[in-house]
């Protein structure tokens, strides 16, 4: 970037990180990048909130920019893990439109979902037609610490979903799921190791967010406004509300084999704007 937008972005997200948000409101409204108008807009708009708050907004997210490839690339590696495992029960922990079971190629599969958004479940379950679905509105935690002791999935996966859950937070799911769980598939980005608020966090998060802004054209206000900009600014301001805890691939391997499971195994996956996406299987107690 060039000293000029490295000024304005670094002085804005500072004051985030400081919770000034008058003073990144000024900043971000004196430039002309993409990260510069969106975070202004958004600054300017006050709004506070989960990003699934608007629907649309993810949608509109997930099937532009690089997330087609993306997608791609997790679809084939899911569909490996399906080949290789055969599974016939399958639990897909924030399923989302429920894209990541398209790889499935059977309708022998009893799936199970768990999905905090109502409009995103209904996606998913329509999109499973002719596969016997359980479908739960509501958050992993509760579902996995309620688990009957009898319950087994062969597969139990996870795309971009467990990075929304609090390090502390996940550490319990994933020790209430080891028990239930053949082999668990995690798909997430491998974000680097940086101090937050750090001069070299800032930077990361102003080149990144810039890359991925300019991906998008005539939905790039839906998607900054109602996904990319409450991600941001939910990772800096104090007490807003925050959309994801991420962290190293190494840190997720030590993660789950804390939690009890075995046989750690990370495939990069995909070159992502944000971070590089890869796929970490493991072996539950249940295998």
């Amino acid at each position: 970037m060039t000293d000029y937008i490295d000024g304005y972005i670094d002085e804005a997200l500072k004051a985030l990180t400081a919770g000034d948000i008058d003073r990144a409101r000024e900043a971000a409204g004196r430039g002309g990048t993409p990260l510069l108008a969106a975070l202004a807009a958004h600054l300017d708009a006050g709004t506070d909130g989960s990003v699934y708050d608007q629907p649309a907004a993810f949608e509109a997210f997930i099937n532009g920019g690089g997330n087609v490839g993306l997608y791609r690339a997790v679809t084939s590696a899911l569909a490996d893990v399906y080949a290789r495992v055969r599974p016939s029960r399958v639990l897909d922990i924030g399923c989302g439109d429920g894209r990541a079971l398209r790889a499935l190629g059977s309708t022998e599969v009893a799936v199970t979902l768990v999905e905090p958004s109502a409009a995103l479940l209904e996606v998913a379950v329509r999109s499973l037609d002719g596969i016997e679905v359980d479908a739960h509105h509501g958050r992993i935690e509760p579902f996995a610490a309620e688990l009957p002791a009898d319950a087994v999935f062969d597969v139990a996966q996870a795309t971009f979903a467990l990075h929304t859950l609090p390090h502390e937070v996940r550490d319990g799911v994933l020790a209430d799921l080891v028990g239930h769980v053949g082999v668990l598939a995690v798909v997430e980005f491998d974000v680097p190791d940086l101090a937050h608020g750090s001069p070299e966090h800032r930077r990361f998060l102003a080149e990144a967010y810039e890359r991925g802004l300019t991906e998008y054209d005539a939905d790039r206000t839906l998607v900054a406004q109602g996904f990319l900009m409450p991600v941001l600014t939910g990772q800096l301001v104090p007490g807003a509300t925050r959309a994801t805890w991420e962290q190293p691939a190494s840190r997720w391997a030590s993660q789950v084999e804390r939690a009890g499971f075995t046989d750690v195994e990370i495939t990069p996956l995909d070159d992502y704007w944000w971070s590089p996406g890869f796929l970490l299987t493991a072996s539950g107690s249940r295998r």
